[in-house]
């Protein structure tokens, strides 16, 4: 390990003769916000289970704070923090309680004051955690996530539920988590909190990474080129894609004046991950445990 807080290489997982990763190989460097993005079944879930220790690899090298995540013990455990898409129950339990709780679980933990408000739970420490509405019950996910003061954090769809502000007052907390020096692996379906939050990002489909680099330059240069859009006099639409669109533009007025639908459109990161999902497909991961809640997941034998 040097700057890398996670390194894959060659990372394979099958199930039944078929792959749910096949072959992926990426680093993730110390401090930085990546973001693995794909449709559902592209097998990220998988990769993230094998990063975290909850699932074997079938083969492959993959090393997670210098560990190999297969032999983990508590002590590397306790320098992680993870944000499940589900969690189990724990609704006769208060927010301050769980809080309490699992800050006792780890050598250096977080005030749970600071937790709390910093996920805005402030006025539902009192409340139990069944009786939380989805968005808070999702706070709280957050806040057990980070109350250990993690160096890595997994963070899987963490916003589901949020409202737009909520979501916004989320994002403040990821960069000031960032800048405090936590690396941040990041899946998420919101392509502009992707964009908002990541230094770099993976696209994967069919358990192969499609691309991968700085979220301002994934999908090479061809993908970011502008397009020009607009309706010739029979209402046909035609379409241009181009580096200098003011130019196209211009002699678009020149030949028949202002066209009808007339717009220029610069392709935003949702626009290029569905491009490359398109280009590339996509399958149906063959983990039929893939989704569920992680404590209960058994390797087969």
């Amino acid at each position: 390990m040097t700057d890398s807080v996670i390194e894959v290489r060659d990372l394979r997982k099958d199930y039944g003769g078929s792959a749910a990763v096949d072959g992926i190989t990426f680093d993730i460097h110390r401090g930085e916000t990546f973001a693995l993005l794909g449709p559902n079944g592209a097998g990220k879930s998988t990769t993230i289970e094998i990063l975290e220790g909850y699932r074997h690899r079938t083969s492959g090298d993959v090393r997670v704070l210098g560990v190999d995540p297969q032999r983990g013990g508590l002590e590397w455990k306790a320098r992680l923090g993870i944000v499940l898409q589900s969690t189990g129950e724990a609704g006769n339990f208060t927010v301050r309680e769980l809080l309490t709780e699992f800050a006792g679980y780890y050598p250096n933990p977080r005030a749970v004051d600071e937790v709390i408000a910093a996920v805005g739970l402030e006025e539902k420490q009192r409340a139990r955690a069944g009786r939380l509405s989805g968005g808070q019950q999702r706070r709280l996910d957050v806040a057990l996530g980070i109350i250990g003061r993690p160096e890595l954090l997994f963070l899987d769809e963490p916003t589901t539920g949020f409202d737009p502000e909520a979501r916004r007052q989320f994002w403040g907390l990821i960069h000031r988590l960032k800048a405090e020096g936590t690396s941040i692996l990041l899946t998420t379906h919101y392509l502009d909190e992707a964009a908002r939050l990541g230094d770099r990002a993976a696209v994967i489909t069919n358990g192969r990474i499609v691309a991968i680099g700085p979220i301002d330059e994934i999908g090479g240069p061809d993908a970011r080129t502008p397009m020009v859009r607009w309706l010739d006099a029979e209402g046909v639409r035609h379409e241009k894609r181009t580096t200098t669109p003011g130019a196209v533009v211009a002699e678009l007025q020149r030949a028949s004046g202002e066209p009808d639908g007339l717009e220029v459109v610069r392709p935003t990161l949702e626009d290029i991950y569905l491009g490359l999902i398109r280009e590339h497909g996509a399958a149906v991961d063959p983990d039929p445990t893939s989704g569920g809640v992680r404590a209960d997941i058994k390797e087969p034998a």
